[in-house]
C-alpha cells in the first residue's frame, strides 16, 4: 500500500531574520513565517490533502508551524527525534561562525550532535512514524538541517529504483 510523507520545514523565524544558529533553542515566527505556513495550508487545501496523522519537533516554531497549516484542527504528535541539529555552546550565536560544509562531527567538541548523529535521529524517527499502519498520508514539521539529512539518509534508496 502506498504511503505519502510530506516533511516540511518551519516558517522563518527571529532567528532566521537575524541570522543566528538556531538548533535546539528556540525564537518565534516572523510574519513572514506565518505567511509561508499559510501558503502551505493553502498547498494542501487545493490538492484536497488530507492527513490521516501529523508530527511535529517538539520546538516551538514548528509546532506553530503546523498549527497554521492545519488550522488548529488536528491533534499531533511532538516527537524530540524531529528537532533540529543540536549545535552545542553555538546554539544563538552568529551565522558567520558556523565552519564550512560539511559539518561533519565539528559540533561534538561543543556538546553538540554529528552530523551522522542528527542524521540516523531523524531518518529512524520517520520509519518509526510511517511503519505505523494506519499512517497513510502523514505531516511531519522539522527544520532545515534536520529534513536536510533525512533527504542524505534516504536518496540512496531513491537512486536504486
Amino acid at each position: 500500500m502506498k504511503k505519502t510523507l510530506y516533511l516540511m520545514r518551519h516558517g522563518q523565524t527571529l532567528f532566521n531574520q537575524q541570522h543566528k544558529i538556531q538548533g535546539w533553542c528556540d525564537s518565534p515566527l516572523t510574519e513572514l513565517g506565518i505567511r509561508q505556513a499559510k501558503v502551505a495550508s493553502q498547498y494542501f487545501k487545493e490538492r484536497n490533502i488530507v492527513f490521516d496523522h501529523a508530527y511535529s519537533s517538539s520546538s516551538e516554531r514548528a509546532c506553530e508551524t503546523l498549527e497554521i497549516v492545519t488550522d488548529n484542527q488536528m491533534p499531533y504528535t511532538r516527537l524530540k527525534g524531529l528537532k533540529e541539529w543540536n549545535f552545542g555552546a553555538y546554539e544563538g550565536k552568529d551565522e558567520f561562525l558556523n565552519p564550512p560544509l560539511p559539518y561533519g562531527d565539528f559540533f561534538c567538541q561543543w556538546g553538540g550532535e554529528s552530523e551522522t548523529e542528527v542524521r540516523q535521529r531523524v531518518a529512524q524517527t520517520l520509519a518509526e512514524i510511517m511503519t505505523k499502519e494506519d499512517h497513510q498520508i502523514v505531516l511531519a514539521v522539522s527544520h532545515g538541517a534536520s529534513c536536510a539529512q533525512f533527504y542524505r539518509e534516504w536518496e540512496k534508496y531513491a537512486q536504486a529504483k
